[in-house]
């Protein structure tokens, strides 16, 4: 009995040293925890502290405004409105809040509840893009930003936020958001100008957040100035740290904010009544021709104005084009797509990134080099039988000639006798091959030759881009025997050559670079720096850059012709003589009147147009696709072109009009230019009645 009593303390004391020791062991841990927690990483936890305390908000600033010369609007920003709810704001009362919801919902079309709210529809909840009801979208932003507002409906009608906005003490919590969105008054008429706007690119986007922008909410160039003109246009979002309490209010500013600086308002070149005249002669001639002929002949192409003596784009179309209104505000897919997948690729602006084979108005290059060069005189004739041929050689006096190939005047029965300027107005191919490439004893040598032919071609800008203020520049192609060595594993040949000197075979030039050789023989030689930006203002209306015209190079006055020792260059540059480009700007007068190849169009011409005509042979994919390629007469289609300025005496205006697969250059470009420079001109006397 006694040992019972004794035994029974024991039991009891081991039983309370083993809960001493667990209890010691937990205040161990939590002391570990806690040293662990204050001291150890004790900085770390403060930081996450301090940044579940503070925020840091982007005040968005407002995008610069893009004009055209005169200052009509072709981009803008207007005010979007959006419904919201704050979730702390609503009222206490059950019943007051959904009566509440019930009459929002009848304003608003958002039935009051519809779907279930789960981990996976909260993490992925995208306001103004869900299926969610009004109930389940508050239940999401209550439980993780109760103080923030949440957008219920977007792009709302002004009438609607009014509405919302008179109801504004009787429902607490819901009120109304005004964002900017980007509009463009101009549409599709200036659209492959002007550009769009879309979200910050995945690629980007360490770039832009970097430049403070906030992706998801944030829109940058796609396209066009809007893309180019970004860091100019786009601003700089403004910025606010401050605190905040657990459920997102914010309490007070920790740092001094900085206020958005808004962009700066681009004034372009372009004058938008000339732009629209351009794109109606455009569209107005394919129109007819496709309907004259009964069959589709074309249905896309380009025209573009320059001011001659300034370098200034006073107009320029791209067709077909995209209407930049519905990028706003999002880029639908099924049209984007629809864009995209379009053979005549709207997306593209033709005017400066297509490579196209330039025809005969490449022959300006040939005429250049065959008079500076002294391969013939002006007074030298050169026979035109209709065709000739030659054995292909791919050296000089290569003695194992492998083919003998017919090359034509697209005058079959010749046009006889030809000298420098009828080679010109009549657009000869034989004279054009025999002087530049050489044809026997006639023109002895190899004529002026395709390092030579490249010299003056580059001269006049070819084979390079211009600077032109827009995204996608193509720079063409002014090949030589280095480069199709490289690239077709073949030797140049002579023919090669003839097909060159006429921009054919492996020519390439955009319908820009085109305009600006022709503009540079206008202007005497003067190659100007070609610009589409008039001048840039800030927010108070200050000039901060104008446009001042720039001579990139003289070719009379700066040595940019390289000299040749046959196929071997000599280090030396040289110039144009002043008398070529002169004789050069006589022979496109010659085009426009009777005996030229466009006289017909330019019959009654009261501007004193002057020009040059190309028709253009091509097998592209496309062609190949619709089996055009060895079809009709040559067996080829040909794009058509024309380019002219006027007055020929002193020019002020340089117009190039391409159509794709459009034939004769005479009958369908050439009547676009004759009605863009009338236009000009119509546009320039009724702007001189109205000054004061």
């Amino acid at each position: 009995m006694n040992n019972k009593i004794y035994e029974k303390p024991t039991i009891q004391l081991s039983r309370f040293k083993w809960v001493y020791i667990l209890i010691g062991l937990v205040l161990l841990y939590y002391i570990f925890q806690l040293f662990n927690y204050q001291i150890v990483n004790g900085e770390v936890y403060r930081i996450q502290a301090e940044d579940n305390r503070t925020m840091e908000i982007s005040d968005q600033t407002q995008r610069g405004k893009i004009y055209d010369r005169n200052g009509v609007v072709l981009a803008q920003n207007i005010p979007a409105y959006n419904i919201t709810v704050t979730p702390a704001e609503l009222p206490d009362s059950e019943g007051l809040t959904r009566l509440i919801f019930a009459e929002l919902s009848e304003l608003i079309g958002i039935p009051v509840s519809n779907g279930v709210v789960d981990e996976t529809v909260a993490s992925t909840f995208t306001p103004c893009s869900t299926d969610l009801g009004i109930e389940q979208i508050v239940y999401i932003a209550d439980t993780n930003w109760p103080f923030q507002a949440t957008r219920l409906s977007c792009g709302v009608s002004k009438e609607i936020a009014m509405a919302v906005q008179e109801k504004a003490m009787d429902w607490p919590g819901i009120g109304v958001e005004i964002e900017s969105i980007r509009v463009y008054p101009t549409g599709n008429l200036t659209a492959e100008i002007v550009g769009f706007l879309g979200p910050v690119p995945e690629s980007m986007l360490d770039y832009y957040t970097e430049l403070g922008f906030v992706a998801n909410r944030d829109k940058v160039g796609y396209a066009g100035v809007e893309s180019t003109m970004q860091d100019v246009l786009g601003g700089t979002n403004g910025k606010r740290v401050v605190e905040v309490t657990v459920g997102g209010e914010i309490v007070r500013n920790l740092e001094e904010p900085i206020e958005p600086i808004p962009g700066q308002d681009v004034y372009l070149t372009i004058d938008t009544r000339l732009q629209s005249a351009a794109r109606d002669a455009l569209i107005m001639n394919l129109d007819y021709w496709n309907w004259y002929l009964g069959y589709t002949l074309s249905t896309s192409g380009s025209v573009i104005a320059m001011n001659v003596k300034t370098g200034e784009i006073l107009a320029m179309v791209s067709y077909p084009n995209y209407e930049n209104n519905r990028m706003t505000p999002y880029i639908p897919q099924y049209y984007y797509t629809q864009l995209t997948m379009d053979q005549a690729k709207p997306l593209v602006n033709q005017a400066i990134s297509a490579e196209l084979p330039p025809g005969s108005v490449f022959k300006l290059s040939s005429a250049l080099g065959v008079l500076n060069e002294g391969v013939v005189t002006p007074e030298q004739t050169v026979n035109d039988p209709g065709t000739i041929s030659l054995v292909q050689s791919y050296l000089l006096n290569d003695p194992n000639p492998k083919t003998l190939q017919t090359y034509y005047c697209w005058n079959r029965d010749g046009h006889g006798d030809v000298d420098f300027l009828h080679g010109i107005a009549w657009s000869c191919n034989v004279y054009w091959y025999k002087v530049t490439g050489g044809y026997e004893g006639e023109v002895p040598d190899g004529g002026l030759g395709i390092y030579r032919l490249g010299e003056y071609a580059k001269a006049l800008g070819y084979g390079q881009l211009t600077g032109i203020e827009l995204p996608g520049e193509a720079d063409g192609l002014i090949p030589d025997p280095t480069w199709k060595r490289l690239n077709q594993g073949e030797n140049w040949a002579t023919g090669d050559t003839y097909l060159a000197a006429v921009g054919q075979g492996y020519v390439l030039a955009t319908p820009l670079q085109v305009l600006n050789s022709i503009s540079t023989i206008a202007n005497d030689g003067k190659h100007m720096q070609v610009s589409l930006i008039s001048k840039m203002e800030d927010a108070l209306g200050n000039v901060t850059q104008s446009f001042e015209p720039v001579v990139l190079w003289d070719i009379t006055k700066d040595a940019k012709i390289q000299e040749y020792d046959g196929n071997i260059p000599t280090g030396v540059m040289k110039t144009v003589q002043p008398w070529v480009i002169e004789l050069a700007k006589r022979g496109m007068e010659m085009v426009t009147v009777e005996g030229g190849t466009a006289a017909i169009e330019f019959e009654g011409d009261a501007n004193k147009v002057a020009g040059k005509t190309g028709t253009a042979e091509y097998c592209d994919d496309f062609a190949l696709a619709n089996r055009l390629c060895g079809i009709g007469v040559g067996g080829w289609p040909a794009h058509a072109w024309f380019v002219g300025y006027a007055p020929y005496d002193d020019p002020e205006i340089a117009v190039v009009a391409f159509a794709y697969n459009g034939k004769e250059g005479s009958t369908l470009a050439a009547p676009i230019v004759r009605k863009v420079i009338d236009s000009y001109f119509a546009l320039k006397a009724a702007d001189a009645d109205n000054l004061p």
